[in-house]
């Protein structure tokens, strides 16, 4: 009987986290170690592509040499700041392929290598490339 009583309390305490789970936004720049995480995240996943500056490949509005879309920068010269943090996390983790339709580019997701958490501190260390200004008006789309 208590076995069955603490797994049932188990199982009720692991969906009760995820069902919180999902809802992790806005995402802020207020942790310093949620942003050097971020870096450290950025820098081993993103700056292949996206620059180690976040400067996005160099003409990043055309295309590369395959006919893809190239990397756009993240520094907030770019558009990624005109994207609410819930959009953001999921091009991040599921790649733009699988979110829009006949997308030519070569953005693949990541969700098989970074935790929700840790693809909202690469987040946060995006968004600590912004100007307040954008960052602010990003804050209001959460």
């Amino acid at each position: 009987m208590k076995k069955n009583i603490f797994l049932i309390i188990t199982i009720f305490l692991i969906n009760l986290d995820s069902s919180f789970a999902s809802n992790h936004y806005p995402i802020t720049t207020e942790s310093k170690i949620m942003i050097e995480r971020g870096k450290i995240l950025y820098e081993q996943n993103c700056a292949s592509c996206h620059m180690i500056n976040l400067s996005g490949a160099k003409n990043w509005k055309g295309v590369d040499e395959d006919g893809h879309r190239k990397a756009p920068p993240l520094n907030g010269t770019g558009h990624t700041w005109h994207h609410d943090d819930k959009t953001l996390h999921a091009i991040i983790k599921y790649g733009l392929g699988k979110l829009v339709k006949n997308y030519e580019g070569k953005m693949m997701g990541f969700g098989d290598k970074l935790s929700d958490k840790e693809i909202d501190s690469v987040l946060a260390y995006i968004k600590s490339f912004w100007s307040k200004e954008y960052y602010e008006y990003q804050l209001k789309l959460n």
